[in-house]
């Protein structure tokens, strides 16, 4: 993973990971003040039971003819009670209690007894807070906090994958695209250099007639390289002339073009051409959709194989005996950068500006072919 990447990928974990966690954490707080409440709740209500059993024995201990009264006391909570004044009177507490100052680690509840049972104004039950249901319920939270963490860290780190693909993606295809580049210009310029040394060197004493070919065809090889370039970064500014223009015989300028390079593979060139074919469009667009199609029927073709181009008043046909693309490839060949085959060098920007100049013209474009048997693209107007 370039160093990009894995910069965009970490912002993209750093803020998903702050955000969800702090969300995560606010809703966990929520959830424990509340489960936490109903759980002193649960205790309260037991709280409240007892109390209204000590009334209740209370109320029969004053009516009773007893001469010892014992104290209602109770294994759950522990009780008092108080006069009019608040004073204590009795109760199962260890120490006295005093019902202004009571413990606030304890759960108290304090009735008002009317009439006063044995003298009684006041109850106080108190039972001390069972923490155990709010340890545990601390815990589950803690656990469950710790593989949400981790879920969310896993999300993160696939949707930060799925984040960053279209940058890697770009950066990927302006790495092959400086290395095609890089190479694509090179081969040209070498073998134009060098005929012309040759040139200078043996110009005396032997014909120059193939060096000069060779210049000739690395020479087309550029400019067709520099046009495809500014029509991919210009074409939308480029200002156009469409007119009628006689396609067959443009067509057999532009096979006359391309000669060179298919003798130099020993290829075989059939032309079906039909005469006096017309079409409204700019000649340089019509340029750059004839020469894309023969120069990648060039490219990919095998040594001494065969190229057929046929043209009549309805379709543009190129076809060759070449390598052919494979099925899966097919559906996104005319995207910018999309190669089939890295084996032949190339941009990947051939069938995509015809792709381009084809739904300019609302042409219609075919592309079928047969791996390792061949190509046939079909233009339709």
């Amino acid at each position: 993973m370039l160093a990009s990447e894995k910069k965009a990928l970490y912002r993209f974990l750093t803020i998903y990971l702050i955000s969800t966690i702090s969300l995560f954490l606010v809703a966990s707080y929520i959830f424990y003040n509340s489960a936490k409440e109903h759980l002193i709740r649960q205790q309260k209500e037991i709280l409240k039971r007892e109390a209204q059993t000590i009334e209740t024995k209370l109320r029969e201990l004053h009516k009773s003819n007893k001469k010892v009264l014992l104290y209602p006391n109770s294994s759950v909570v522990e009780s008092a009670i108080f006069d009019l004044d608040k004073n204590y009177i009795f109760g199962s507490f260890k120490n006295r209690v005093s019902l202004d100052n009571l413990d606030k680690s304890r759960l108290n509840s304090i009735i008002q007894i009317e009439p006063y049972y044995l003298g009684a104004a006041y109850l106080l039950v108190s039972k001390k807070i069972d923490k155990e249901p709010i340890i545990k319920l601390q815990h589950s939270l803690i656990f469950f906090m710790i593989i949400a963490v981790a879920i969310f860290l896993f999300l993160g780190y696939f949707l930060g994958k799925l984040f960053i693909k279209p940058l890697k993606e770009a950066i990927e295809q302006k790495n092959h695209f400086i290395q095609d580049a890089t190479h694509e210009l090179n081969t040209p310029i070498s073998i134009i250099l060098t005929n012309i040394e040759l040139i200078e060197v043996f110009n005396k004493c032997k014909d120059a007639k193939e060096e000069l070919k060779r210049v000739e065809i690395a020479s087309k090889t550029l400019s067709r390289i520099y046009d495809d370039l500014t029509y991919i970064n210009f074409h939308h500014k480029v200002s156009k002339s469409i007119k009628k223009l006689d396609i067959s015989k443009l067509l057999k300028q532009r096979v006359e073009y391309f000669y060179a390079l298919a003798k130099a593979k020993h290829l075989e060139v059939n032309l079906e051409i039909k005469e006096q074919v017309y079409l409204n469009i700019d000649k340089n667009d019509a340029i750059r959709l004839i020469d894309n199609l023969i120069s990648n029927a060039i490219k990919y073709n095998r040594h001494n194989g065969v190229i057929n181009i046929y043209l009549d008043k309805n379709k543009f046909v190129v076809s060759d005996s070449g390598i052919g693309i494979n099925k899966k490839d097919l559906a996104k060949i005319t995207d910018r950068f999309k190669r089939a085959n890295s084996s032949e060098g190339g941009f990947g920007i051939g069938l995509n500006i015809v792709s381009l100049v084809a739904k300019e013209y609302n042409f219609k474009l075919n592309i079928t072919s047969t791996l390792n048997k061949g190509t046939e693209v079909t233009i339709l107007w």
